[in-house]
């Protein structure tokens, strides 16, 4: 029988983990726990918080941003990962090389985040760099959108090698706007036949290895009213048309750009019933306390697939990999440049 997990993934205050914060856990409703910056010193304090949570639940999904470049939440005792345009920049002259060292990276990636004791990292990003969008910017491998699907593609066989999943985002895609959804409302006038021909085509290509998914706090007009992650049309097209089988995570319900589905019980409901499986709810305890109550009774069966399923590797023995010591020497070599 698959377990089922709480609908809801909550943040935590500092690097470790606090009284009511143990008590905050064991709400049923809760799902999994993002680490931040302000939760991370080095690798090692990483891996005892993960074990000082899994104390109290065991079950819960634990997971970061760690993308490379300026989304590297943990940056002490693992590999400094440069940008992923960085890495795409040579995939029109030398595909094969660069295709492998995306692979390399998704592979290192999640043996580092493994061996911190973490289920996933939010990656990897899916987005189209057209060059509006500043949230998006190098984080995009690149501003073609089939070269994006291409070593994308490769970065997931690389995590799964890894024995970690991959969530791609941010669904439809989030590069044809010039707002933060951080810090506001963001509308894309473009019609769909467009996003099919640019934006969807990653998500498109790549939605049947996808593990995960995270919908962006973009309006779309032409197709709905609604941000895509509050959307039953844009989550109906990636279980329907795309045939994605995973999870869908909401984006941050903090976040500016939710705020038009109303306060915070409102926007986890009405992500939750648009067809998210679980609602992230980042740096606002009060919220997250609404979010859990209006929550509770509620479960999700496809989240707990996604827990690292392996013997992890031992943090002390990747350097004992050739393979690491490659990749590790290959990346941090490129940030140097």
């Amino acid at each position: 029988m698959t377990q089922t997990l709480g609908p809801v993934m909550i943040d935590l205050a500092g690097t470790e983990l606090a009284a009511d914060e143990r008590t905050l856990l064991q709400h049923p409703a809760v799902g999994g726990v993002i680490l931040f910056a302000r939760n991370t010193e080095n690798a090692v304090q990483v891996r005892e918080l993960c074990q000082a949570i899994r104390e109290v639940r065991p079950d819960l999904l634990l997971a970061i941003d760690q993308e490379g470049g300026r989304v590297q939440r943990l940056k002490e005792g693992v590999t400094r990962i440069p940008p992923m345009a960085r890495i795409g920049q040579q995939f029109e002259q030398t595909p094969e090389v660069t295709m492998r060292l995306c692979q390399d990276t998704g592979w290192l990636l999640g043996m580092e985040m493994a061996a911190c004791g973490l289920d996933l990292s939010f990656a990897p990003v899916l987005d189209i760099d057209r060059g509006l969008c500043s949230v998006v910017g190098n984080r995009s491998f690149s501003s073609d959108p089939l070269a994006v699907a291409a070593m994308a593609g490769a970065f997931i066989e690389g995590l799964h090698e890894a024995g970690m999943v991959a969530v791609g985002k941010h669904f439809p895609g989030h590069g044809g706007v010039n707002i933060d959804t951080h810090h506001g409302v963001a509308v894309d006038e473009r019609d769909l036949d467009t996003l099919r021909q640019q934006d969807l085509v990653p998500f498109t290509q790549l939605a049947g290895r996808l593990d995960g998914v995270m919908p962006a706090h973009v309006v779309f007009p032409a197709f709905d009213a609604r941000p895509a992650g509050f959307s039953p049309s844009w989550l109906g097209m990636l279980r329907e048309s795309l045939g994605f089988k995973g999870v869908i995570f909401s984006d941050d319900l903090s976040m500016a750009g939710a705020h038009v589905a109303g306060g915070p019980a409102e926007r986890a409901l009405a992500a939750l019933e648009a067809g998210c499986d679980m609602a992230l709810i980042c740096n606002d305890r009060a919220a997250a306390v609404q979010v859990l109550d209006a929550c509770e009774g509620m479960t999700s069966r496809r989240a707990a697939r996604l827990r690292y399923a392996r013997a992890r590797p031992d943090l002390d023995a990747l350097t004992a990999l050739s393979r690491w010591r490659r990749v590790h020497a290959h990346l941090e070599a490129m940030n140097s440049d």
